[in-house]
């Protein structure tokens, strides 16, 4: 087991370097691949309206005069060591770990994600409760109780939530549990959980079901499907001529047979909403990661976009290294062939 969780460590620590090369690539390669010079660079770094004396400013700072290879390799450093800007007339000191300087506001990008991420991930870890637990105990019910009227209840209600977007269904339970029945707060509300607990989880409510919704469909879906594909297995009629209780067959036997692309696609998800859930976050204007980008896209602040995209790549890389540990626990044949 040991040599296994280091094998996915190594590999962890691969794929992050991948990463920030394509990363880096996205940012800084592909627009001089599409002609753009070191002056356009450096203007989609200082807003809309840069003037000259500051484009000169970026490219210095930037080395965006440099070969390719340098400019990565300084990108690099950033990450791992920290880095400086030298315009010539100032150093601006961007320390550990430097996910970018954002030289419309004159401030580092990393403390900004940093403020922010409490606020993704009180988000991320109250909605991924609900999804899993209701998506997984609907998907077994279905499963269970196949071609009845509760499982095309739950498969209709699964179909509603994966056909309506966030933005509805959130604008929706806005508007009727905030303002025509003033249960909730209305969206822009966050409390932190240290400072008061039970005024964190209120004002997170609704942006909690209102994500829910959205995966537990999916998740009961895909929780049928597969119980419905373990329930069948020779296995199964094994534990059951046993004599093991359903409740044993059910829980035992066929959930944990099932749990496998669970497990896959939860890891990615939960990464994702890590790394910043855009369209809820926006609509309940919640002070996160995901709207964080919105805003610096739409004030062309690309040091920022780009900080928060490497930061939600590095949560990416994380849940799949976890995912993987996981399959080790529920099926030992994983370590055994890796």
């Amino acid at each position: 087991m040991i040599t296994y969780i280091l094998r996915r460590l190594f590999a962890g620590v691969l794929l992050l370097l991948v990463v920030s090369m394509v990363v880096f690539a996205i940012f800084f390669l592909v627009p001089r691949l599409a002609g753009t010079d070191a002056d356009g660079l450096a203007a989609r770094y200082l807003g809309r309206a840069p003037t000259p004396e500051a484009i000169e400013a970026v490219k210095e700072r930037l080395n965006l005069e440099e070969p390719i290879t340098v400019q990565y390799g300084e990108f690099v450093k950033g990450l791992v060591m920290g880095t400086e800007y030298d315009s010539g007339t100032d150093v601006i000191e961007c320390s550990f770990p430097c996910f970018g300087y954002s030289f419309q506001n004159s401030t580092e990008v990393w403390p900004q994600l940093v403020q922010r991420l409490p606020v993704t991930a009180s988000l991320a870890v109250g909605a991924a409760a609900l999804w899993l637990a209701a998506g997984v105990s609907i998907g077994v019910l279905s499963a269970i109780k196949r071609g009845s009227v509760v499982d095309r209840l739950a498969m209709m209600t699964a179909l509603a939530g994966v056909s309506l977007p966030i933005f509805f269904t959130g604008l929706v339970s806005l508007a009727l549990f905030s303002y025509y029945l003033p249960i909730f707060p209305p969206g822009g509300t966050y409390t932190p959980f240290l400072e008061n607990p039970l005024q964190w989880a209120h004002g997170l409510v609704l942006p909690w079901v209102s994500l829910a919704f959205l995966y537990a469909a999916m998740y009961a879906r895909l929780t049928r499907a597969g119980m419905l594909d373990t329930m069948s297995e020779d296995f199964i009629r094994t534990a059951r001529a046993k004599g093991l209780p359903e409740r044993t067959v059910i829980g035992k036997h066929g959930l944990r047979a099932a749990v496998t692309p669970i497990i896959t696609i939860f890891g990615l998800d939960f990464g994702l909403m890590l790394g910043g859930a855009v369209l809820t976050e926006s609509t309940f204007s919640l002070p996160g990661l995901g709207k964080y980008a919105v805003d610096a896209i739409r004030g062309n602040d690309l040091p920022v976009v780009l900080g928060v995209t490497m930061f939600a790549a590095v949560f990416v890389v994380i849940a799949n290294l976890v995912v993987d540990l996981l399959y080790a626990w529920a099926d030992p044949r994983v370590r055994v062939g890796a």
